[in-house]
């Protein structure tokens, strides 16, 4: 192992007594990263890879899930389904071990669904949840797991569901507001998807406008080769069944426009700078621990 004095991941990590694990961190202060979104396959499509490669490097990964997708559409009529939210639960059980990572964490909100899925009338809804109480059960996860690394949706949500909205609100302000805690979060990232990627997605059928839902490549803090995880991120891909059935948009791709588009997704992964509290040794970084305080050594 490198010695963690002199690793580029931690030029900045702070001198301490405490012995290392065999790891080569602080043992009462292990690298986490904690990741929080809306819906079952959010998290497939966004950071599998980026998940999968932490927990194979030992890091702790927590991933929140504010919804269990209720008002999700089947895309496979071939499935019987009496209750969906407990299905796209099981879904993302399956996808989460299909990462490497543990089981989620849910905070019981309704999806608000969209079109004419919108719930409009649920209190539990997450567009209709305060934002302040949604931040509070953030902030308590925080302070329980004391994250490092806080990776949630960018400002425009990917494609701007309401409830990745009210997600990426919520986290951002969770990372500010716990700024006090003895072990406060060190870094916050946005999922980023750069004009170019933007573009391609608009070729095949979306209707996202790369100069609204884009970052310039400059806006790019991290850029993650997830390629080796190609297989795993399929495969958490697939266990969403209801969402990727052959009603789905992929499902209905011809494919060579399917393989193209997994080519975009599946390859790499993009996070743009949310917040830090740990200096940044260098621009863009090396990975998503890089320069952050206290961790002794994560092989970014």
């Amino acid at each position: 192992m490198p010695d963690p004095r002199h690793s580029p991941s931690s030029i900045n990590a702070t001198d301490t007594d405490t012995p290392e694990t065999p790891f080569g961190y602080r043992s009462d202060y292990p690298p986490t990263l904690l990741a929080v979104f809306a819906h079952p396959d959010d998290e497939a499509f966004s950071v599998g890879g980026t998940l999968a490669h932490y927990a194979e490097k030992g890091v702790r990964v927590v991933l929140v899930c504010a919804t269990r997708g209720e008002a999700g559409k089947i895309t496979d009529p071939s499935m019987t389904v009496t209750d969906l939210g407990a299905q796209r639960e099981q879904e993302l059980r399956n996808a989460c071990d299909a990462l490497g990572i543990p089981a989620p964490i849910f905070l019981d909100y309704h999806d608000s669904g969209r079109a004419e899925r919108v719930r409009h009338d649920d209190p539990l809804a997450l567009m209709n949840v305060d934002v302040f109480e949604l931040e509070g059960k953030i902030r308590a996860i925080i302070e329980e797991v004391q994250p490092q690394i806080i990776v949630t949706f960018d400002p425009h949500g990917g494609y701007g569901h309401i409830d990745h909205l009210q997600v990426h609100r919520a986290t951002s302000a969770a990372f500010f507001s716990t700024g006090h805690l003895p072990k406060p979060p060190q870094r916050l990232y946005f999922t980023a998807l750069t004009h170019a990627v933007a573009e391609q997605i608009g070729r095949f059928g979306n209707d996202l406008d790369p100069t609204v839902y884009g970052v310039s490549d400059k806006s790019v803090v991290v850029r993650m080769d997830v390629g080796r995880y190609t297989d795993r991120k399929k495969a958490a891909l697939a266990a969403h069944g209801t969402q990727m059935g052959p009603e789905s948009r992929m499902g209905q791709m011809p494919p060579e426009q399917r393989e193209a588009m997994e080519r975009v997704f599946l390859g790499g992964e993009n996070f743009s700078l949310g917040g830090s509290r740990a200096s940044v040794p260098r621009y863009p970084l090396g990975g998503l621990f890089d320069g952050v305080d206290f961790v002794m050594y994560v092989d970014d």
